[in-house]
Formats: C-alpha cells, sequence, structure tokens
C-alpha cells in the first residue's frame, strides 16, 4: 500500500496543536528533511497552528508531499474562517501582535521556511500556505 501523499487534520485545541507538530515531524523525517531542517518546519508549524488556534478560532491544517523536478518538499496550509487580517504589511512586522503575543509568529515562521504565503481578509479568516524543500 503506497504512503499518503496529502490530508489534513484539525486545529480545535491545544491537544490539535500537539498532534500537529507530531505529524509535521512524521512527515519531515518520511522525506528525510535534516535535523535541523526539521526542526525549522516543526517550529513554524507550531506557531502557525497556535495562530490558527488563537486568533482564527480554530481551523485546520492541510498537508501535502510534493516533488519538483528532482527536489522532495512539505507544504502546509493552515486554515481558519476568523476575522482575518486587515493590514499584512503590519502582521508582517517582528514585534507586532493582535493580541497578548510576542509577536514572532508570521515574520519568524516566514524565515523558518522556503516558501511562505499570506491569503487574508477582514471577515474571511486566513490562509498561509508554507513550505520546506530537501
Amino acid at each position: 500500500m503506497a504512503a499518503e501523499t496529502q490530508g489534513e487534520t484539525p486545529l480545535r485545541n491545544e491537544a490539535d496543536i500537539v498532534a500537529c507538530r507530531q505529524l509535521v515531524r512524521q512527515l519531515c523525517q518520511q522525506i528525510k528533511l535534516s535535523l535541523v531542517d526539521q526542526t525549522k518546519m516543526i517550529t513554524a508549524a507550531s506557531e502557525l497552528s497556535r495562530n490558527t488556534l488563537v486568533h482564527g478560532g480554530g481551523g485546520r491544517m492541510r498537508w501535502e508531499l510534493v516533488t519538483q523536478g528532482v527536489r522532495n518538499g512539505l507544504r502546509l496550509h493552515f486554515e481558519d474562517t476568523g476575522p482575518g487580517i486587515a493590514d499584512h504589511s503590519l502582521a508582517m512586522k517582528d514585534g507586532w501582535t493582535s493580541g497578548g503575543g510576542m509577536g514572532l509568529g508570521l515574520p519568524g515562521s516566514k524565515r523558518l521556511v522556503n516558501e511562505f504565503e499570506l491569503q487574508s481578509a477582514p471577515g474571511e479568516g486566513t490562509r498561509v500556505t508554507i513550505a520546506r524543500w530537501k
């Protein structure tokens, strides 16, 4: 039986965030990312899953194992139907926070991955897509 190449996991509570980190670790190991790259991807996933829960009111993480030429990668999509982000440039500034956090989530996550895309609008929720390549 072939291994799955995509799936999703809910992000509704703290236990789901822990499960998300564990899943991302397994997927990183499956595509044989280095320990450093695994740590970066798991850290970014942890930050973004927490944002999905805390700021978006919960949602889901969709994942896919991807191939581009000779390289393999992991792409993650964090999606919620929360209030959305009105000012993307402000949200991407180090130190800015819409809540009580340290403001490291989005810009910090972007620095940890090879690809980062933010889609959000007020009242329409948020989708953050990240990818890490081997």
